[in-house]
């Protein structure tokens, strides 16, 4: 049994800010976007917009698992958006940039569970480049091409991202495959995007094709360029607003480096339901995911979540 105090800031520093020492490498980055913005005339600051968020957490192991001793993590986001048709007046055209700074220990060592108990947990320190794409609209949809979060739009529900468990960002099912899982946090990919929108409210189908090893700045070796581990090809279509339910289906273009031979491709299916049964100022969302997967060198094979 896992107990956990989070406290969360978006667009403000707090005081717990001093115990992470990797955040001051982002505090610099910070300051310079911060000039950059101070000096640009008044039509670029309204086409720039910078922001950060900073994620404490303070968790300890209650009871079973391996120890009970406390322990501190962070996260510390900071990205830059930037719209190119007001800057340099190219037709719909964006670009974001992302960093990640995260210092401090990591509770699933006294946890010891194989999904992990955080989600702003890493097992590396350190600052990453973690987005830096641009997307191009154009009739009907949009590409985006770059260093790409996968789980900020696919196998992804809002109400979720409320939660600290780490399935209910990402379905363990698909977070657990390849070296490094894949290019979502705390460590991105190269990938190309493609969105086309349906004729129903909020309707999507959503095209990707990702570098299978995550591996971005900040990691050893840099950004993979070799893609030697091949591609994870995925796709989702879905719609709806108070009700929004959407299916996915992905799979990889060779196997697993974990793989023995006659291993199997790892590929998957999963299926998203939010219902918004009470709006207003007082709100009440139901959750319902789910996913299965056919991947023989992968810890899991199915991941179901609610709430």
């Amino acid at each position: 049994m896992m107990a956990t105090l989070r406290a969360h800031g978006a667009r403000r520093w707090t005081g717990a800010m001093t115990m992470a020492a990797m955040a001051w490498r982002a505090i610099g980055t910070l300051a310079a976007g911060l000039a950059l913005c101070a000096a640009l005339p008044a039509r670029a600051e309204e086409a720039l917009d910078l922001s950060f968020e900073y994620t404490a957490d303070i968790a300890l192991t209650a009871a079973g698992g391996e120890d009970s001793r406390l322990r501190y993590l962070d996260n510390l986001g900071i990205a830059m958006d930037a719209d190119l048709e007001q800057l340099a007046g190219i037709e719909g055209l964006r670009m974001r940039i992302g960093l990640l700074g995260n210092a401090g220990a990591r509770p699933n060592d006294g946890a010891a569970t194989l999904e992990g108990v955080d989600n702003i947990e890493v097992g590396r320190r350190g600052l990453r480049m973690f987005e830096a794409w641009a997307e191009k609209d154009f009739p009907g949809g949009s590409l985006r091409l770059g260093l790409y979060d996968l789980n900020s739009e696919f196998y992804a529900t809002d109400a979720s991202a409320l939660l600290i468990a780490p399935p209910f960002g990402i379905g363990s099912e698909l977070a657990g495959i390849g070296r490094n899982g894949p290019s979502i946090f705390p460590s991105s990919a190269l990938a190309a995007r493609i969105e086309a929108r349906l004729q129903l409210p909020g309707g999507r189908v959503r095209l990707a094709a990702v570098n299978a090893r995550a591996q971005t700045l900040g990691d050893p070796g840099g950004i993979d360029l070799s893609f030697s581990d091949g591609l994870l090809l995925i796709g989702e279509v879905g719609g709806g607003e108070r009700l929004r339910v959407a299916l996915g289906g992905w799979t990889l273009t060779r196997p697993s480096p974990e793989a023995l031979p006659g291993d199997r491709r790892p590929a998957g299916l999963y299926g998203l339901l939010e219902a918004h049964l009470v709006t207003g100022p007082r709100k009440l969302t139901v959750v319902l995911r789910g996913g299965a997967a056919r991947a023989d060198a992968a810890p899991f094979r199915n991941s179901p979540q609610t709430g």
